[in-house]
């Protein structure tokens, strides 16, 4: 199987990364558990996308803490079930070396890293089979696209989670693991 994971919210908790810098910037508290949309409203557009960029840099990308369970989930489907790994994001492309840098160095094996806008059109040119994303919206394009879609649970995809049983739903990487366990041929 064809396995395309996100980064941020699906590999680490990027949110408290991205709160810190609000904070700091704008003086803008991000509340994790009020987020319970996709779209970042307290910020407005430019100072979003100033956020982002900062927690892309190569330091903040560096000192992320990946979820418990995650790089051991995805080494076992890598090494031992012989699954191809393709690591897809919606960070720039001035992000990639720094990307790839971090998961070298947090011991995540992986096929191809892909750092684009068209993370739903690059899986199907590629021929991914399942898609974890955290986002509302690649879930449903996964799901359009003939890809089976995956998430960590978060306040923006809980009720998705909730009314949708085409996505597979899981607390935490272990959890997530074993309700693809079927899809992945297992």
């Amino acid at each position: 199987m064809r396995i395309g994971i996100d980064i941020d919210s699906t590999l680490h908790h990027y949110w408290d990364q991205l709160e810190a810098v609000a904070r700091r910037r704008f003086g803008v508290a991000l509340d994790y558990h009020a987020q319970v949309a996709w779209g970042i409203t307290d910020l407005d557009p430019e100072q979003l996308g100033a956020c982002i960029a900062e927690t892309h840099d190569e330091v903040v990308v560096a000192g992320a803490e990946p979820y418990p369970g995650a790089v051991e989930v995805v080494r076992r489907w890598h090494d031992d079930e012989r699954h191809f790994i393709h690591i897809t994001s919606h960070r720039t492309t001035a992000a990639h070396e720094a990307t790839e840098r971090w998961l070298r160095s947090i011991g995540l094996p992986f096929d191809d890293l892909y750092c684009s806008d068209d993370k739903i059109a690059r899986c199907a040119e590629i021929g991914i089979d399942v898609l974890i994303d955290d986002s509302p919206v690649n879930l449903l394009g996964a799901a359009e696209a003939g890809i089976r879609p995956a998430t960590l649970l978060h306040p923006w995809n809980r009720e998705l989670c909730e009314g949708d049983d085409r996505i597979v739903c899981a607390e935490d990487w272990p959890r997530l693991a074993a309700g693809l366990a079927p899809a992945l041929g297992r």
